[in-house]
């Protein structure tokens, strides 16, 4: 028996329980959604309301806060705003955008994608929220490093509402589950999916890497391990170059398409409104539809989770609100845009119920989509994904190690451990069949939902008062 078989062996029950809580059916408006989904969702629902919509007036502020015309150089913090934007938008801008959204257009139909874009426009809400009370809970060492994230924020800011204890526990539980989670859904999985496709680019079974995993997992790791051991400062600089090259490269290749198949967009737009409000149909209709697209959604932009929030803590600002108007915008880019774009090329070129029947679906429905309209489109489709997945890698180290330091403590011995921990992870996940530590893992990441949403409807109204007090929005600058 192989060592990824016993692995398996051993976790699988661990990993069942958790994915059973993590995702126990709670019903919603007529229909099963996991536990999960339906608590990210009423958060987004939640703080969309409550802090009057701003996800919608708050969008040319953010635009006009990341052009860099409000910012000062002598502001506490790390790295720039827009730096810490791309930062964040890499963890979540991975191989779901690609695969994910082509299992929901496949279970759920066309419209999926509808809920799809109303969980994203929600979550905006939330990562708002998140992303406020990342920089104001934020704690700076003496040698200027920044740390923060729900971690600290549960501690400290629901120690100031008088409840020290659970702050403090929540606080622990956030940190040791990310810890443990960074290491499936943004590592070992993209790390697995990212040498899938270079094998299948250097010829599949042919390729002189199909028995070699090992090695591409290896280079994978050394070319992670050369940016996060620079720290957030190396991290952002990646990034700020990274994420707008390889979003672009993948935006242009759908919107060419998209252009191509103009004459078919009507009947999509259709599609997605008849499938999004249809009393019966796949996957139950509207509320089918709903949950997957809900489901989706939330999987893809973390908002929630406080994940984006380790990242924005570091921004460069003495106005917290201002990274809470940043943070915003990552749900309109990942949710709200790339998947978007993602489902309007399936729909609009091989799209049929049949092919979901057949088994197709996920990146192999994806990648034919593309290829219907652009034969070439194959490989550079595979490398926005492949840079998709290594950006995910190297944001979500980050996310790692912020955690592991809140429990371990800061210092030099530690910081190096856990990356080189890491890395020999990345290796793990190209070369072994670890499914049930996967499993494991990426629930135990959607678990910090429940410590995260809970903090901040507590801190709701520091977060509204830290929006009231802040002038140049409401001064329309």
């Amino acid at each position: 028996m192989g060592i990824d078989e016993i692995i398996n062996e051993a976790l699988q029950p661990l990993a069942a329980a958790v994915a059973g809580f993590i995702f126990f059916p709670v019903p919603v408006l007529g229909a099963d959604m996991p536990l999960v989904v339906a608590w990210l969702v009423g958060g987004g629902l939640f703080f969309t309301v409550y802090l009057g919509f701003i996800n919608v007036r708050g969008f040319g502020h953010a635009v006009r806060v990341i052009s860099g015309r409000l910012a000062d150089p002598h502001d506490p913090g790390e790295i720039s705003q827009f730096q810490a934007l791309t930062t964040a938008v890499s963890g979540t801008v991975g191989i779901g955008n690609i695969a994910g959204v082509a299992v929901a257009i496949s279970t759920g139909g066309p419209g999926a994608t509808f809920w799809l874009i109303a969980a994203g426009l929600l979550g905006m809400s939330t990562k708002f929220a998140e992303c406020t009370l990342g920089v104001l809970f934020r704690r700076t060492a003496p040698d200027g490093s920044v740390s923060g994230g729900p971690m600290h924020y549960l501690e400290r800011g629901l120690g100031e509402r008088g409840l020290p204890r659970l702050g403090r526990a929540l606080g622990l539980f956030y940190a040791a589950t990310m810890v443990i989670g960074c290491l499936g859904i943004g590592n070992m999985f993209q790390s697995n999916q990212a040498t899938a496709m270079f094998v299948d680019l250097t010829g599949g079974a042919a390729s002189p890497f199909a028995d070699r995993t090992w090695l591409v997992g290896l280079g994978l790791a050394g070319l992670v391990a050369v940016v996060i051991i620079g720290g957030i400062r190396s991290i952002a600089n990646t990034t700020v170059r990274l994420v707008p090259g390889m979003a672009l490269l993948y935006v242009a290749l759908a919107l060419l398409v998209l252009v191509l198949q103009a004459d078919r967009l009507p009947a999509a737009a259709a599609a997605i409104w008849r499938g999004a409000f249809a009393p019966e149909g796949i996957a139950g209709g509207m509320l089918g539809a709903l949950v997957i697209g809900f489901r989706r959604a939330a999987f893809s932009n973390e908002a929630g989770l406080g994940s984006a929030a380790i990242a924005h803590a570091t921004a460069r600002t003495a106005r917290p609100i201002s990274e809470g108007f940043v943070g915003l915008l990552e749900p309109f880019i990942d949710t709200v845009v790339i998947c978007t774009m993602t489902a309007l090329v399936i729909i609009t070129t091989v799209y049929d119920p049949a092919l979901a029947a057949a088994g197709v679906n996920g990146i192999e429905l994806t990648t034919r989509a593309f290829a219907s309209v652009l034969p070439w489109s194959p490989v550079p489709l595979a490398v926005a994904a492949m840079l998709f997945a290594y950006s995910t890698m190297i944001a979500w180290a980050y996310y790692g190690l912020k955690a592991f330091t809140y429990l371990a403590g800061d210092g030099r011995p530690q910081d190096l451990g856990f990356k080189l921990f890491f890395c020999l992870f990345a290796v793990a996940g190209a070369s072994l069949d670890l499914g049930a530590l996967v499993d494991l893992s990426d629930a135990l990441v959607f678990v910090v939902a429940i410590p995260n949403l809970l903090g901040l409807y507590f801190m709701a109204p520091v977060v509204k008062r830290e929006l009231a007090g802040y002038r140049p929005f409401h001064a329309g600058r």
